[in-house]
């Protein structure tokens, strides 16, 4: 690695640094504004709400990172550019092939720590944030046991699959207990929603209720379950896809095809999960054009604005095919890699271009 690397390196990780702060500094913001119709809860207070912000913001920092690469390196290099840096480089025999390759080096650096962020830091943080929130708000039900959500109510032991949506959860195993803690019934539900009363209700509900010395069974389409748990509650452990890390969401695709249960969702999110880690380089090279073209004398609020409008363009794309990949029947892993294709596409056209 040359000097002029190290350089452009330190230029453009410096300045994904400052746009990753700003954006971390709202978000954080954001999100304990939305923390305050639960202050006062239970046990849950303002310091509480603070420490959930906090064991979110790698979180946000992982979803965050593709956007920032982009726009950190388009300030970053714009900087250059309108201190006349980058045409001395070219001046001094540098191509903007050299200059994309410590470009990319930057972004390899930066999907490493999105990886790591990604996949080690931030699913526990969430998970514990979760868990701590909702054990403040929730002193009346406890929580225990991995492989998804196992929760006491009272006489009751839940144990609750993935989450699909907001209040929505693949499977749920409801084992009611009898004043001397002695199992008075066993029931399965393939699905389990929860209700605006707080309530649930149970698709394709089967029990078994233990009467004396015999078992009676019983099946229904649908039934109402009363139940101090709440989605809310349950979804400290149950959580959905895009939150879990790539190994949870690999064993998790794995258990539901071998259960000939639907795993498309699941798989999106896995694929996703990886593709948007490797976006990350090319959303660092795609900046790189930019320099040389129309913005090089512009100022940062020019460049921050493309950088926007291209990161939106990504994430409505992202989202967009999600919902195809589940709605359509289409594939999955094709889909979930297309807005990275797209981008590496973009990056390679328009440096090509570049003169």
């Amino acid at each position: 690695m040359t000097t002029l690397d190290r350089y452009l390196l330190r230029s453009i990780l410096g300045a994904v640094l400052l746009v990753m702060a700003v954006f971390l500094t709202l978000g954080g913001l954001f999100l304990f504004i939305g923390q305050q119709d639960d202050i006062g809860v239970g046990r849950y207070t303002a310091l509480d709400a603070s420490l959930f912000v906090l064991l979110n913001l790698p979180q946000q920092a992982w979803e965050l990172l593709p956007i920032s690469a982009l726009i950190g390196t388009l300030v970053g290099l714009g900087g250059l550019a309108r201190g006349s840096e980058i045409t001395v480089m070219r001046t001094a025999g540098l191509s903007v092939w050299r200059i994309a390759r410590a470009a990319l080096l930057a972004g390899l650096l930066l999907a490493g720590f999105g990886a790591v962020l990604g996949e080690v830091l931030a699913p526990p943080m969430q998970q514990l944030a979760r868990q701590e929130k909702a054990f403040d708000k929730f002193d009346n039900v406890s929580f225990a046991g991995r492989g998804g959500a196992w929760v006491r109510d009272g006489n009751l032991l839940v144990n609750v699959e993935r989450q699909s949506g907001d209040a929505e959860f693949g499977g749920m195993l409801v084992f009611e207990l009898d004043e001397a803690h002695r199992l008075r019934a066993v029931a399965r539900a393939a699905s389990a929603t929860a209700d605006a009363a707080g309530g649930w209700r149970l698709s394709q509900y089967t029990e078994s209720r233990f009467d004396g010395d015999g078992v009676v069974a019983r099946r229904e389409p649908t039934r109402a379950l009363r139940s101090n748990v709440s989605a809310e509650f349950v979804g400290i452990a149950a959580a959905a896809p895009n939150q879990l890390p790539s190994a949870t969401l690999w064993r998790l695709v794995r258990h539901l095809q071998a259960n000939g249960l639907d795993a498309r969702p699941t798989l999106f999110a896995l694929w996703s999960r990886i593709a948007r880690t490797v976006a990350v380089p090319f959303g660092v090279l795609v900046a790189v054009p930019f320099v040389f073209g129309s913005l090089r004398s512009s100022g940062s609020g020019a460049r921050t604005t493309i950088g926007l409008l291209i990161g939106i363009a990504f994430f409505l794309l992202q989202r967009m095919l999600e919902s195809g990949a589940v709605v359509f029947d289409l594939d999955p892993v094709v889909l979930a890699w297309v807005p990275t294709a797209l981008l590496a596409t973009v990056a390679l056209a328009l440096i090509a271009r570049t003169r």
